[in-house]
């Protein structure tokens, strides 16, 4: 199932929360996707580092959009892992990720987050996480677990 740039632009624009930080997908292919989030300041932290929590979200999402790519557009999150190298500092975080291998229900992929500025390209974080198939039949989604009823003892959750 081929997925094009553009819907993949479409799927980041509906997360409120990727528009919050500007983050657009460049490149979306069966080899590589690449996601850009600018490096503006309330996305620093208090030594002028972009927060490791972007770096993260980075990281995640091109995770995402890799699995997404190997598995069809209907995908989660299931783990991931971040090791940071280095401070990001410069012009744009960029994320590269691709699928080391995929499966019918779950792809494994990796990621190098990259900030962008005067000197180039510079590595600051690697990652990589495991992307699931999630199906929309009904039933076929966990149970969410509801935090305002209240469970056997009286007590809310």
């Amino acid at each position: 199932m081929s997925i094009s740039l553009e819907a993949a632009q479409r799927v980041l624009r509906a997360q409120p929360f990727s528009e919050l930080l500007g983050a657009e997908v460049v490149r979306f292919s069966e080899n590589m996707v690449e996601l850009h989030v600018p490096i503006l300041e309330h996305l620093k932290q208090q030594y002028g580092f972009v927060h490791g929590g972007v770096i993260s979200y980075a990281a995640d999402n091109a995770l995402t959009f890799a699995g997404g790519y190997a598995l069809g557009p209907s995908v989660v999150t299931s783990e991931f892992k971040i090791n940071y190298v280095r401070p990001a500092v410069g012009d744009v975080l960029i994320a590269r990720a691709s699928v080391v291998h995929a499966g019918a229900m779950q792809a494994v992929c990796r990621c190098d987050v990259l900030s962008l500025g005067r000197d180039g390209e510079v590595l600051c974080a690697v990652a990589q996480g495991t992307i699931a198939a999630i199906s929309h039949r009904k039933g076929a989604m966990p149970a969410v677990v509801r935090h305002d009823r209240p469970d056997r003892s009286g007590a809310v959750a």
